[in-house]
């Protein structure tokens, strides 16, 4: 049960934003399932990773994380790298840091962290240095309209959903070029089939609320021929989108029983139900199979 704080937020119909993420009966597959409504708009922040909605996906993903799964899931992405204390790591889309100080601490790599939001980078240089990692990892900005990086600098590089809405051409090349001769990439990236409409008001709402343009998702196939055309390797495509659901579920069910232990403000409530409905839409897509989560794990030819 929700606390009394979180029902005044939440709503107190048994179909609210949050019950809908965490029916124990849930089916990730299911098909005939009956759809909530849609939460109503609600005015956004002024930026989309302000200290508030990072303060909540502490608490879902763990400390300097903003993806499903934490410190577990992205140690998994990088450990077929075969990282050590020898090599060096381009990575992009450091979140809020805890990526860069966990692979600092887990696997002795150097890293050089990159981020497009400039609060993000804000947050991740931060959480370096309260960490005691700058040595070892260092943050930065990066462009993807116009990448740019250090020529044939870094032995892999590990690219956690990249494109940003740009041509998959653009970024992967630039990453191409960055690699050592032989280095190894593993991306991550999200991923429309069939194309988006943005009248469709459930694409709309996604939209609005994570700030994409839905005509700009990329298809796993344009991401794995462009990765050919450009002389990569490509080892490994998996569909990681049941992954990525049952984790984000995952979250939300450890989130809201630690609320039961201590009551939120509703400040803090109010935070925890716009991150929810955000959760919701992106559920609704991924149950459709509108949208997916796809990996690579590809070898450069150094020659970008």
């Amino acid at each position: 049960m929700l606390t009394p704080a979180m029902r005044n937020w939440f709503g107190r119909s048994s179909r609210s934003t949050v019950t809908m993420l965490l029916e124990p009966t849930l089916d990730l597959k299911r098909e005939t399932a009956p759809e909530p409504e849609l939460p109503q708009p609600a005015k956004l922040p002024d930026t989309l990773w302000n200290k508030d909605r990072l303060a909540v996906t502490d608490q879902l993903w763990g400390s300097g994380y903003i993806i499903p799964g934490g410190e577990i899931e992205l140690l998994r992405l990088a450990k077929p790298l075969g990282l050590s204390a020898a090599a060096s790591l381009l990575l992009l889309g450091v979140g809020a840091g805890g990526a860069a100080c966990s692979l600092v601490t887990a696997l002795g790599v150097w890293v050089n962290g990159f981020d497009a939001d400039p609060d993000l980078v804000a947050a991740a240089s931060d959480h370096v240095i309260r960490t005691n990692m700058g040595k070892r990892a260092r943050i930065d900005r990066w462009n993807p309209a116009d990448p740019s990086f250090a020529r044939h600098y870094y032995h892999h590089a590990l690219a956690l959903e990249p494109i940003l809405g740009q041509l998959p051409e653009t970024v992967l090349s630039a990453i191409s070029g960055a690699l050592k001769p032989g280095g190894q990439l593993m991306m991550t990236e999200l991923v429309a089939d069939v194309a988006l409409h943005p009248d469709d008001p459930l694409v709309a709402q996604w939209a609005r609320l994570e700030r994409r343009d839905p005509r700009a998702l990329p298809t796993e196939i344009a991401i794995t021929r462009v990765m050919g055309r450009q002389g990569y390797d490509v080892r490994i495509v998996e569909d990681l989108s049941q992954r990525f659901m049952h984790q984000g579920i995952m979250g939300w069910r450890r989130l809201v029983r630690a609320l039961q232990e201590g009551k939120p403000s509703r400040h803090q409530a109010k935070l925890i139900v716009r991150e929810a409905e955000v959760w919701l839409v992106r559920l609704r897509l991924f149950r459709e199979g509108r949208l997916r989560l796809v990996r690579w794990h590809a070898i450069g030819n150094g020659l970008g």
